[in-house]
């Protein structure tokens, strides 16, 4: 196949990989000279409607949508019998190459991944395209950091036919949603459970189910609970972990509304790791529950009088029992007894109140902000316990508390400096995120471009994709001592300096840079490594004699 050149464009160069059902080149584009990656069906498979479908899925997927995070779709062909895909190249690594080679990764690391992969997602699902394969294989990172999720060969666009029961069961079981183990339909809420189980991997390094056996992993999927990822590894906030549990619920219903209410969490995670983030349940649920609710509250609130006088004669009843644990050395059951609390009735009540209430109970009441047109700004719309649940004195009880219309204008960014561009944006319920720093004349941090743009109303819990400057003027480091150097290297943001080192027989330039790549004045992106070019004396020692001026003082 090399040397093959396809719609008389697409040359290949070098054979990258293979999958199930593609074998994957790198190739010329002969009118641009870019590199591009081609995915030609394997031969064996075109009287295959299965795989015939597959591919078709895969190419009508990726036409809809063009987006930062998702390896993009360039061209569709077929030629000689060969079908063939024109996709986007990028060298890089898979995150699972990533992981096993790490072990685990960083909390921040793991947190800002998963963000730019459910960014993708949420602009597939937008577009009507559920993954259903998300997995650590399935993500690119380059040596940039730039993230992009590939592989759409099992989408399904929602509100097609139902996949045969071979597509069923063609992701890979180590990431399934337990509907999908279990064979039935599945929605957006399945490709969420795969980031949970790509997030609890990237924490700990393990996934959360395994075994001898597909079956055997599937069942676990659908019934077991996943040990929490603190019990695995350390260092793993209790945030962070309480997201990636939520995305992980058996009940889809109970996972987080879509991918930006997700990354949203987990920007919040990374900003209050000790502050547990709770799953918000889909819009439409939620105005049920409302509804329902309010048609009760009159009914309630006759009985939260009812209640204040069993409490009455519960507390007498409650001294006695006391009395009497302590006297028969229960001093354990009189502690639990005296812990005991119940969650009271919060929904419609202004934030204020609600949280006051649930003090008064022994409560700690997180407070979850969500869009709703029906409720209010301010007034709590559901809680996370109902009514008179059991609880004990310092759990916590979320509210959802409304935020008022579900669309909100995207604020101006650009020109601003990223950290008051992203309180701004924060401040109407968007999650922002850099896509990209690259050179440029503007201050360090200085957002350049933004999607959407400023004055589009979008949802509150869209996600802002900002380009920011990352570039810095070098310094002047030759002449100064090494540690001069690296000093000065910190202070103008450059955190990557090697060293190389020179001998000499002049001992007034031992320890002094004689050079340094780039040069002086150039304009690099703040990662870029600098690299110095120190002399030491011929033994290797960088000692230097005293200096006339030491000599002075």
């Amino acid at each position: 196949m090399i040397g093959r050149v396809f719609a008389e464009r697409y040359r290949l160069e070098e054979f990258i990989g293979k999958g199930g059902m593609a074998l994957v080149f790198r190739a010329t584009d002969l009118r641009t000279g870019h590199n591009v990656a081609v995915k030609v069906l394997r031969p064996e498979f075109n009287n295959d409607e299965e795989f015939l479908e597959r591919f078709r899925r895969e190419a009508l997927a990726a036409s809809k949508m063009s987006h930062h995070n998702i390896v993009n779709l360039l061209d569709v062909g077929e030629e000689d019998g060969y079908r063939y895909l024109v996709i986007e190249y990028m060298r890089g690594r898979t995150l699972k190459d990533i992981i096993q080679e790490k072990g685990r990764l960083p909390e921040p690391v793991a947190g800002q991944i998963a963000i730019r992969i459910l960014s993708a997602l949420q602009h597939a699902h937008d577009n009507g395209i559920i993954h259903r394969d998300i997995k650590p294989q399935n993500v690119l990172v380059n040596a940039e950091g730039l993230v992009k999720v590939a592989d759409f060969g099992i989408a399904r666009v929602a509100g097609s036919n139902t996949l045969t029961k071979g597509d069923n069961v063609m992701g890979s079981v180590h990431y399934f949603s337990p509907e999908q183990a279990r064979g039935d339909d599945v929605t957006a809420a399945s490709d969420i459970y795969s980031v949970g189980v790509v997030m609890y991997e990237m924490l700990t390094g393990k996934v959360p189910f395994d075994g001898d056996t597909p079956v055997s992993i599937a069942l676990q999927h659908i019934s077991a609970p996943p040990v929490p990822p603190s019990q695995i590894a350390d260092g793993i906030s209790p945030a962070m972990e309480q997201v990636v549990l939520t995305a992980m619920s058996k009940d889809m219903r109970s996972r987080y509304h879509d991918a930006a209410d997700m990354a949203r969490a987990i920007r919040s995670a990374m900003q209050n790791p000790q502050l547990s983030e709770m799953a918000t349940s889909p819009v439409t649920a939620l105005q049920e529950q409302v509804r329902l609710q309010t048609e009760v509250t009159d009914r309630m609130k006759r009985q939260r009088r009812r209640k204040k006088r069993r409490e009455a004669l519960m507390i007498l009843a409650l001294t006695v029992l006391v009395l009497a644990a302590l006297t028969y050395g229960g001093v354990q059951i009189a502690g639990r007894i005296m812990n005991s609390t119940e969650a009271p009735f919060l929904i419609g009540e202004i934030e204020e109140n609600a949280i006051r209430i649930g003090q008064e109970k022994g409560l700690i009441v997180d407070v979850v902000r969500q869009s709703d047109s029906n409720t209010p700004a301010g007034v709590v719309m559901l809680q996370s316990k109902e009514y008179q649940y059991p609880m004990k004195r310092g759990e916590h009880i979320v509210v959802f508390v409304s935020t008022g219309p579900e669309e909100q204008r995207v604020p101006e960014m650009t020109g601003k400096l990223l950290a008051s561009a992203r309180t701004e944006a924060e401040k109407y319920g968007f999650t922002v995120v850099v896509t990209q720093r690259v050179d440029s004349d503007q201050p360090l941090g200085t957002v350049l471009t933004q999607d959407p743009a400023a004055g589009n109303l979008e949802s509150a819990n869209r996600i802002i994709q900002v380009t920011v400057s990352g570039s810095l003027d070098v310094p002047r480091f030759v002449d100064l001592t090494r540690a001069q150097a690296l000093t000065l290297a910190r202070e103008t943001g450059f955190n990557d300096v090697q060293i190389v080192e020179h001998a000499t027989q002049d001992v007034m330039k031992i320890d002094r840079v004689a050079d340094q790549v780039p040069k002086e004045g150039e304009r690099v992106l703040e990662d870029t490594q600098i690299t110095l070019a120190v002399y030491v004396s011929p033994d290797g020692s960088s000692e230097t004699v005293p200096s006339a001026e030491n000599d002075a003082s």
